[in-house]
């Protein structure tokens, strides 16, 4: 009779002090019931432990009693020793505890109406479940105060949000273990897939025949990194790539640019694909001929499944949601980012530079795994390139502010122009480096390592095959209805191969040559 008042005693006094919000007369989700059943369970069964050390801690407990013995048992799985009551109380009395966690009878209590361990992940899943309805509830709270707070900068407060939320979610994510067969399954049905393609890639493909080949294509779920110093053209080979994946073989494709403005980008396309030299795209000092040559070309452009976004100061967390409605109402199946050291964790803090670039290339490493796509970011190098007497060449310990990017990336590459450190335009031995411009893939986890030669033309931006030999207009044959340089049988009243919707008399009224840059009517932001 005594041990039944000292336990009922122990319960009532280890009830969890009212918050804030139970003062409102709401009390936070939770089952104390079913908090005492899993504890139950765990201290009858002996291998129950080991179904849920993955899931649970001891802060997904409501009742503080409940935390306490939990952390027990925590203390006991780790060091591999057995968990029972008798266990437990011994290391409550340890952890000088025992009287704040109800007791003995209180933690003998706990079994009594226990038969088995047999629900107790099912019960787990219910507590964890409690735990993270209260999680929100707290963080609705505190975003609600900094939103009434008219001190605050309502967009930062935002971006506090967004980053704080997604701390919540990376904590409490679970995947569970998969059995093999399907996955082997998976397997052969890509190889199948990839068997019956006329390019015989498993991935994307780029446009780069060598690169292809050495790659297999892009592959899904892939963090692709590019590198380069500055000159090197790591911008103009990923819009090259990008006209050839959207316009050649119509893969969607989304550009995050956090330097260039959309209209910047559209001028380089319009270059890349015209094959006008980029400072008569600005000044607009075209012949002619130039003139048809753009109106006929850019039908190419026109309509392609190209998105570009130039949001500056780009937080991972923004990138996450826009991705994702691309993904979602654009099908895209590629993103690019230009360039990774100009995103932001805004809302998370960190005790360095690097800390947070770090967390940003696992973030987009996280992301490509969510969507199943690649996403290629483009990366600064070190000015140690340049320090070095002897090659110029990049290489791994070059990248800059972060270990963790080579660590994260799928693919680590590099873009190097030895033309830019000559003169001559040779190389040592004598050689023509004119346009030559290495493709290196110094870390390919899949894969071999190996460099890819490239043609780059500087006065069109334009990254080609190195050994396709002239104007490569041909790529864009199945998209194009107009002769390069005499209009268009189709061509709308106007002007001769004029696009719908511009003007005859300024060609580049508008900017964009019907790409979504997200700021239109269709924008997909």
């Amino acid at each position: 009779m005594a041990d039944n008042q000292q336990y009922n005693n122990a319960r009532r006094s280890q009830r969890p002090t009212p918050s804030a919000i139970e003062l409102t007369g709401i009390k936070p989700p939770s089952d104390e019931a079913t908090e005492a059943a899993v504890l139950g369970a765990l201290l009858i069964a002996k291998d129950a432990y080991t179904s849920v050390c993955d899931t649970l801690r001891p802060e997904v407990f409501y009742n503080p009693a409940h935390k306490l013995i939990y952390e027990a048992i925590q203390t006991l799985g780790a060091a591999q020793q057995p968990i029972d009551f008798i266990t437990v109380i011994n290391q409550l009395e340890k952890n000088d505890t025992l009287e704040k966690a109800g007791g003995r009878a209180f933690i003998i209590g706990l079994t009594t109406n226990i038969g088995s361990a047999a629900h107790i992940e099912y019960h787990a899943k219910i507590v964890m479940q409690k735990y993270l309805a209260r999680e929100l509830i707290q963080f609705g709270d505190k975003v609600q105060k900094s939103a009434f707070d008219e001190s605050n900068d309502i967009e930062e407060v935002m971006q506090t949000t967004e980053g704080e939320l997604f701390e919540l979610s990376q904590r409490n994510v679970k995947k569970d273990v998969t059995q093999i067969d399907p996955v082997i399954m998976q397997a052969v049905a890509q190889m199948q897939a990839s068997s019956q393609r006329a390019s015989g890639l498993s991935g994307l493909e780029s446009g780069y025949r060598e690169l292809d080949r050495l790659t297999s294509g892009w592959q899904n779920s892939d963090l692709i990194i590019i590198a380069a110093r500055p000159a090197m053209g790591k911008t103009a080979f990923v819009l090259s790539m990008a006209k050839n994946m959207a316009v050649n073989f119509n893969i969607p494709v989304a550009i995050f640019s956090l330097e260039m403005s959309n209209l910047q980008l559209v001028n380089r396309l319009i270059s890349n694909v015209c094959e006008i030299d980029g400072a008569k795209i600005k000044s607009g000092q075209l012949t002619q001929m130039e003139w048809q040559q753009t109106m006929a070309r850019l039908n190419a452009l026109y309509g392609a499944p190209l998105y570009v976004d130039d949001t500056p100061s780009l937080s991972v967390f923004e990138l996450r949601t826009k991705a994702r409605r691309l993904v979602r109402e654009k099908q895209v199946k590629f993103i690019i980012i230009d360039y990774l050291q100009l995103m932001n964790a805004s809302g998370m803090k960190f005790g360095s530079r690097e800390q947070e670039v770090s967390m940003i290339s696992r973030s987009l490493k996280q992301l490509a795994k969510e969507l199943n796509i690649p996403i290629v970011a483009l990366s600064q190098l070190n000015r140690s390139v340049e320090s070095r007497t002897e090659s110029k060449r990049p290489q791994l310990s070059d990248l800059r502010e972060s270990g963790a990017i080579e660590q994260d990336a799928d693919m680590v590459c590099f873009i190097h122009r030895p033309e830019y450190y000559t003169r001559s335009g040779e190389d040592a031995q004598g050689n023509d480096i004119r346009g030559l411009a290495e493709f290196i893939v110094a870390k390919h986890r899949s894969g071999s390592v190996d460099d890819v030669k490239l043609r780059f033309r500087a006065s069109y931006a334009r990254f080609e095959n190195w050994d396709d030999v002239g104007t490569s207009f041909k790529e864009v044959g199945s998209r194009l209805n107009a002769d390069p340089f005499g209009g268009s049988d189709t061509a709308p009243a106007g002007g001769q191969g004029m696009m719908p919707g511009i003007a005859e008399s300024n060609p580049f009224s508008g900017g964009t040559a019907g790409l979504d840059t997200g700021h239109g009517d269709e924008a997909p932001f």
